[in-house]
């Protein structure tokens, strides 16, 4: 067995929609800068729910994925010049083969929404689904995206998944000589006027504790990246809302996958659910580390 590097890549989601493109496009830069592979994968499927009439019907409609897969690979080489594109076919659900790949990939590509999405709908199924659930980071791609630099913008709250989400934003914006913006939406319970106001608390001691413990989160990154510029920004807002605020004209946004305050039983907190229905720009989902890890 070769090198495990050899073996990994940036994995893309292909399925011909303009939004798959992006990926592609998005997905090639990533590759030429960590200097891996680059996997175009089309997964396809019998599109009914009766069961298909024979296994020639089933060659056919592998052989117009294969068309697909192809397609994708060809404008692939065209965004990574002498970059290795590896190509994948996959039959069944599309976000059952790229959770599997995410286990081995660096990160996952996906465009915003394929050609099974509606008119309108921000994000499709299945990026929601393998962001929920993914082994790896993934990113999901829609316009306008920016591959010319920028600002990065990172959502810091001290779950793990948090940290983990800052982690990558900082080796992100050392990738691509970007800065990064970290940013902590805190709601303030004190400030609530009227009855629902909490009492007996002194709001300006947890206000202060609340950004001693953000710059504490994001000074470690500091020093680990000296050559990357880091801003914090302790915003007095809903954490989904600053987020998104904080997004517009950035590079990217990128977020942990449960945050502090979500429920035990929700795999998707609601801050990437909202940033990846309402960011304008290519928003990553980063999972919590294993235990042990």
């Amino acid at each position: 067995m070769g090198d495990q590097n050899e073996m990994r890549s940036v994995f893309v989601g292909y399925d011909g929609s303009p939004a798959a493109e992006q990926a592609l496009q998005w997905g090639a830069a990533e590759a030429r800068l960590r200097g891996l592979a680059l996997t175009v994968c089309h997964v396809w499927h019998w599109p009914y729910p009766m069961r298909p009439p024979d296994k020639d019907t089933l060659e056919i409609l592998r052989s117009e994925g294969a068309i697909v897969a192809d397609e994708g690979v060809r404008k692939a080489r065209a965004f990574a010049g002498d970059l290795e594109v590896r190509w994948c076919l996959e039959q069944g659900s599309a976000a059952a083969a790229f959770l599997k790949a995410s286990r081995g990939a660096v990160v996952v590509v996906l465009g915003s929404r394929g050609h099974g999405g509606f008119e309108g709908l921000p994000v499709g199924s299945t990026a929601v689904q393998v962001a929920s659930h993914a082994s790896c980071p993934v990113v999901v791609v829609r316009s306008p995206t920016r591959l010319d630099g920028g600002r990065i913008v990172v959502g810091v709250d001290g779950s793990p998944a948090g940290d983990a989400a800052l982690g990558f934003a900082v080796e992100e914006a050392a990738l691509h000589h970007d800065p990064v913006t970290a940013v902590c939406g805190w709601w303030d319970p004190a400030a609530l006027p009227g009855p629902d106001r909490v009492p007996f608390i002194d709001t300006q001691a947890v206000r202060h504790e609340a950004i001693a413990r953000f710059e504490r989160a994001v000074a470690p990154w500091r020093t680990e990246r000296p050559e990357v510029l880091i801003e914090t920004k302790f915003i007095l807002d809903a954490p989904r809302r600053a987020l998104v605020s904080a997004s517009h004209g950035a590079a990217l946004l990128v977020v942990g996958v449960r945050g502090i305050g979500s429920l035990p039983q929700m795999l998707l907190g609601p801050v990437p659910q909202v940033a990846l229905h309402e960011a304008r720009c290519p928003v990553a989902v980063v999972p919590a580390p294993e235990p042990g890890r």
